[in-house]
């Protein structure tokens, strides 16, 4: 699986859930059913994204906020356009 794989998988989610939010983990269920040790690198690709990370409503750094976080396209970041991975 490489970055590539996982930044589609993101973004599709995203686009998917716009304007509304999902969790990393989702797009690491639908790439494996043995999700969890893509979760690092799924954080460290959607850094990478037009997307916004958030905690508790606070934006943060996807691939080094620790505990829950939830994704969405940032309408901002996505306009200008991403060269990708």
């Amino acid at each position: 699986m490489t970055d590539a794989d996982i930044a589609a998988a993101l973004m599709a989610l995203a686009r998917a859930r716009a304007p509304g939010t999902f969790c990393p983990s989702e797009a690491a269920r639908a790439l494996s059913e043995d999700w969890r040790p893509l979760m690092g690198v799924v954080r460290r690709v959607a850094a990478t994204l037009p997307l916004l990370a958030t905690q508790g409503g606070v934006p943060v750094d996807p691939a080094g906020a620790r505990g829950p976080i939830r994704l969405a396209l940032d309408e901002g970041r996505a306009e200008g356009g991403h060269s990708g991975t």
